[in-house]
């Protein structure tokens, strides 16, 4: 029962990335090596981000939300966008169009992360004796936050790669950007002051990872056409 649940929760976490990547042009197009590159650069980063969390963050023995750390820990959480950037920018890809670099770049983006994060709580935690949610709402979260990586991935390329978008949609692709790349502060927030338990939490990315999916979507679209 034990393993069955583990095996269950890490396909949960780890699966949408595979389905990912085989049901869309990603896979015909052989954009593994891009997922991989990008992997790696996300490596490098949580290291780099590793090192500064450690050096300028006061550890805390309480879970009282202060907002000097928090906003500490947000300026620290944009070393993911200049990771993003490094990764969609300056990375030598194959011969690949832009729809799909951001997307080879965030599905790879997003489940190093699930591996770093998730791989080694879920074999220790799920293969317990007793049955408890919060493995499935971690893959939950795994696949909001797949979800997120990509749209950032997908904002990114629109504001570092494409040159000719419309300037009145500048201003709501870097808003858009801000949110998603402040979501970790954002859910501290409803954590620590208002109270919020995790799967309550866990709705809410799953939710709003959805609806700026749509909106990067939209915005990707929009920049494509052809100015007049």
């Amino acid at each position: 029962m034990t393993l069955f649940h583990f095996f269950n929760c890490a396909i949960l976490t780890f699966g949408p990335h595979a389905v990912y990547y085989s049901a869309t042009p990603l896979s015909e197009y052989d954009t593994l090596g891009t997922s991989v590159k990008a992997a790696v650069v996300y490596l490098a980063t949580a290291l780099v981000k590793l090192v500064c969390l450690a050096t300028f963050l006061q550890v805390s023995e309480t879970e009282v939300f202060d907002p000097y750390q928090e906003a500490l820990k947000a300026m620290i959480g944009f070393i993911d966008v200049a990771g993003l950037y490094y990764a969609l920018a300056q990375l030598t890809h194959r011969n690949i169009s832009q729809n799909h670099k951001f997307q080879a770049v965030g599905l790879g983006w997003a489940f190093a992360d699930s591996v770093l994060h998730r791989l080694a709580p879920l074999w220790v935690g799920a293969r317990g004796l007793e049955f408890t949610w919060d493995y499935v709402l971690q893959g939950l979260e795994a696949n909001a936050n797949l979800v997120f990586t990509i749209s950032l991935a997908a904002l990114g390329s629109l504001m570092w790669l494409r040159k000719n978008k419309p300037k009145s949609l500048i201003p709501i692709i870097y808003t858009c950007a801000i949110i998603i790349a402040t979501m970790p502060s954002i859910t501290s927030y409803l954590k620590r002051v208002m109270g919020w338990h995790f799967p309550k939490i866990v709705g809410f990315e799953l939710v709003t990872s959805l609806v700026m999916a749509f909106i990067s979507c939209q915005l990707f679209i929009l920049c494509q056409r052809p100015s007049l």
